[in-house]
């Protein structure tokens, strides 16, 4: 972000990107001696949000960068007058130079997976709690999401396109998460630019506005001529600022038969469609694609499934999670000095120490149960079953290492687990997690 990278002279910072807190921790451990202590922390979910079937790793290429840029500036130490000379000249040299290994991704998560696992100082870790759950909570979130928006959609494209929906700079990187989970394209520039995602667009109901006549009454066809003489036939027309029917009768006749596609934005979209495909039929349209936009999510586009719509446009409900903008990931100390250690409250109890995770599978290929055993232990025994190794290294001594996947990597993986998931993951309703995550070889 622009501003951000000011702050350092080009380089960008996340450092403050965090909860007070975490630098008061690191004071107080600077004074007793404990900040230089060996220490794993964990991030997990202890529930899947909204009883969903699965979640979606998101965000971790992000998370890696994120801690490589976790530099202060002397102009934010100025601000952090709350701390005394000691924590300040720590920040001031302050560099991560542990380890972080964790699921790829696109990686498919349940209950207590152990999705990164931090490990270096107390000091050098605890400060980036904020940061890395920031991250991971909301791209997860909306990952989670839209691959539940593309099951929907069963093979038909889906362009994100909810960027006045949310902040500025989340709308980039929910655009990311989005397009990892499956989406085709974005209405927004900056991710386009930033993560080579396909950007698409072409016109608002202002277009259409906009051509009146002398006398002040609309010219929707003065509109439509207008953006074809400028795009070409391939072009989108956005046909219901008036009247429906009127207005695909007008787009065929300014741009034929082989206009690209007509979009509708409001509506009963599935009697509209049935309605309108037989219009375009009629008029010889027969390959000119409906787009349909206006308010869906997973249970509208799944609603929408028997009906002749070429391409969903998903604003509000994918840049949100629909209705769940964040999966509840934690960031936990787990081990002290070789030691596990763990919380005990009621309804927050977690499993101590550093943990890795596997999965295992039928020949089939379909997914069983996912094994969660301690980081330094060998893989526990599946006998005939397939598994795979789900914790793979990310970084060490603070860079991350080399030939990690690319998004478009990502997003092909991410739709290869999904295949992986027992028929019933697949359903939108209510229920249990498709997968259970069971520990093994941890003390009872």
């Amino acid at each position: 972000m622009t501003d951000m990278k000011s702050q350092c002279g080009g380089r960008r910072s996340t450092s403050l990107l965090t909860d007070k807190y975490e630098l008061t921790m690191l004071q107080a451990a600077l004074a007793d001696g404990t900040a230089n202590r060996q220490c794993a922390f964990e991030v997990f979910g202890r529930k899947l949000p909204n009883e969903r079937r699965y979640g979606v790793v998101a965000g971790t290429a992000r998370v890696l960068q994120a801690v490589k840029d976790y530099v202060f500036t002397e102009d934010q130490l100025d601000s952090l007058d709350f701390l005394n000379d000691q924590t300040r000249e720590y920040l001031r040299n302050y560099r991560f130079s542990g380890h972080i290994d964790g699921f790829k991704e696109g990686s498919l998560y349940f209950p207590y997976s152990p999705l990164l696992t931090v490990r270096g100082t107390f000091a050098e870790c605890v400060v980036l709690e904020t940061v890395i759950l920031s991250i991971m909570n909301a791209d997860s979130a909306i990952a989670t999401a839209a691959a539940r928006m593309v099951t929907a959609a069963d093979g038909r494209p889906i362009i994100e396109m909810g960027s006045r929906r949310t902040h500025e700079y989340s709308a980039v990187t929910a655009s990311r998460a989005a397009y990892l989970a499956g989406f085709t394209a974005t209405s927004n520039l900056e991710a386009n630019y930033r993560y080579g995602i396909p950007a698409t667009g072409t016109s608002a109901h202002a277009w259409t506005l906009l051509h009146v006549n002398e006398d002040g009454s609309p010219n929707e066809e003065a509109a439509f001529q207008a953006q074809v003489d400028a795009f070409g036939t391939n072009t989108t027309l956005l046909v219901d600022t008036y009247d429906i029917t009127h207005g695909v009768e007008t787009a065929i006749k300014v741009a034929g038969p082989e206009l690209g596609g007509v979009r509708i934005d409001s509506g009963d979209l599935g009697a509209i469609t049935r309605r309108v495909r037989k219009q375009l039929d009629d008029l010889g349209a027969y390959n000119t694609k409906i787009v349909v936009s206006s308010d869906l999510d997973e249970f509208t586009i799944a609603g929408l499934r028997g009906d002749p719509v070429d391409v969903y446009g998903v604003g509000t409900s994918v840049v949100t999670g629909s209705g769940t903008p964040t999966p509840g990931m934690v960031y936990k100390l787990v081990e002290v000095d070789g030691h596990p250690v763990a919380k005990r409250s009621r309804g927050k109890s977690t499993v101590g120490g550093a943990k890795r995770a596997m999965r295992t599978y039928r020949a089939s290929g379909t997914a069983i149960e996912e094994l969660v055993f301690p980081f330094a232990a060998e893989p526990p025994e599946v006998g005939t079953l397939k598994s795979v190794q789900l914790t793979t290294p990310l970084m060490r001594d603070g860079e991350a290492l080399e030939g990690l996947p690319t998004l478009e990597e990502s997003r092909a993986y991410l739709a290869n687990e999904l295949v992986t998931l027992p028929w019933e993951g697949m359903a939108l309703s209510r229920d249990e997690p498709v997968l259970t995550t069971r520990f093994v070889g941890f003390p009872k």
